[in-house]
């Protein structure tokens, strides 16, 4: 099993660059490229098609008006299908950026090519039984050849889980339990996704069963609750937080964080924070909007025939929210999010096995467009954080969440730079 070797031809490959996340994924490294090792990165482009790898560099030599992007950087053709190719491909760069999804079809050929030959492996992935079955299977491993596979670099979950390290960091006293509540504000062209985050979703729900068998193979003892237990909401309330109506979140945010509280309360001995999160979903007609969409999105998703319907046609079953051919830019400019935490603990001096909680805190994280801007901005932030601050990082490789392999690191600033700006909004 390959060992992380230093001196090779690239700092960064993109893999899947020629995808809809891709694309932006190729325009941040670009941007971003002085911010390397020693003030310069060299990186290239992986896909299955030289062609259509050559038109996304082309657009974003256009877009960002770098014509040397065309001359500096190289193009490696490598497929998920293909084990050589993806050997070959992790040989060469110290840092994989893995954007080819839905990650449970097309992701552990890549973890494994990455580790067997050396390479750090970041995605975006979304999708807690990829994400948990991989640390499974490839966590000893990883440890040996001292590769770090960090999953879940995208909106799903760096700010989710950054940003409860940030809150028990300004935290006076001991955190003990968090609520997160996102607000998506779109612009006058409106908004919408791309459809393989509506694909991930129809298969997880189809295969949640395998997740919660996934989960008793890792034997964990449940993580002890400090201090008072925090009361969970309902499936629908109207958020006084936010103003408007709230669900849960369905994403992976809570999942990863608890994934990254579990490694710093085995490994560092931290108090582990109590977590849930909410997404706000507007007013009455949002909310009808919602409940036919899930209503239909929970049927058909039982069935073979009716998930191929929804994967057929996203844009009539989501009421437009998914889409094939995902937002366009305008849409982008438009779209922003917050994403505020309300934390409770107990302040200095007071013991949190004594009555309730008797401190609070609320932070948030606001910045651009989450699905693939801010998602560009955190991949390739977390990348560069672990090409520069390699002695911040947990000692030996392995598989781990964000919050895990970056709590020590300065990945926090570096996206308050890059406009994911996180707050203190009051005690």
């Amino acid at each position: 099993m390959a060992t992380v070797i230093s001196n090779r031809p690239y700092h960064i490959i993109v893999f899947g660059a020629s995808g809809f996340t891709g694309q932006f994924v190729v325009e941040e490294v670009a941007r971003n490229a002085k911010e390397g090792p020693s003030g310069s990165m060299k990186w290239a482009l992986a896909g299955r098609s030289r062609h259509r790898l050559e038109g996304v560099l082309e657009q974003a030599a256009d877009s960002l008006n770098k014509p040397e992007l065309r001359i500096e950087v190289d193009i490696i053709v490598a497929d998920v299908s293909d084990a050589d190719s993806l050997a070959i491909m992790c040989q060469q760069g110290l840092v994989v950026l893995n954007c080819v999804g839905p990650y449970r079809f097309y992701g552990e050929p890549v973890v494994k090519a990455c580790i067997e030959n050396g390479a750090h492996c970041i995605d975006i992935c979304g999708e807690p039984q990829f994400l948990e079955g991989m640390q499974l299977e490839y966590h000893s491993k990883a440890m040996v050849s001292g590769v770090y596979v960090i999953g879940s670099c995208g909106f799903d979950s760096i700010p989710a889980d950054m940003g409860i390290l940030y809150t028990k960091d300004h935290f006076k006293g001991t955190l003990t339990a968090v609520e997160s509540f996102l607000t998506i504000h779109t612009g006058p062209e409106g908004g919408c996704a791309h459809d393989s985050t509506w694909q991930s979703a129809i298969y997880g729900f189809a295969d949640s069963g395998s997740l919660r068998k996934l989960r008793k193979k890792f034997g964990h003892q449940p993580l002890p609750v400090v201090g008072a237990p925090f009361k969970k909401r309902g499936c629908l309330f109207f958020s006084k937080e936010i103003n408007q109506y709230a669900i849960p979140f369905m994403g992976s945010d809570r999942s990863v964080v608890k994934r990254s509280q579990r490694f710093l309360y085995e490994d560092q001995k931290a108090t582990p924070v109590q977590y849930t999160a909410y997404v706000g979903v507007g007013g009455v007609w949002s909310l009808i909007k919602l409940f036919c969409g899930g209503l239909i999105f929970w049927f058909l998703g039982k069935f073979r025939l009716g998930r191929k319907l929804l994967i057929t046609f996203p844009e009539i079953f989501s009421f437009g929210m998914f889409t094939k051919s995902g937002p366009s830019r305008k849409q982008m400019e438009g779209t922003s999010f917050r994403l505020t935490f309300f934390g409770e603990g107990y302040a200095e001096g007071t013991e949190p096995s004594q009555g309730r909680p008797n401190a609070r805190i609320c932070t948030q994280i606001h910045g651009a467009e989450p699905g693939y801007v801010a998602t560009s901005v955190t991949m390739v932030q977390a990348a560069i954080t672990v090409l520069n601050e390699p002695q911040f990082l947990p000692v030996k490789g392995g598989v781990y969440s964000p919050g895990a392999v970056f709590a020590k690191t300065t990945l926090i600033h570096r996206l308050n730079k890059h406009g994911l700006v996180f707050s203190v909004l009051r005690f």
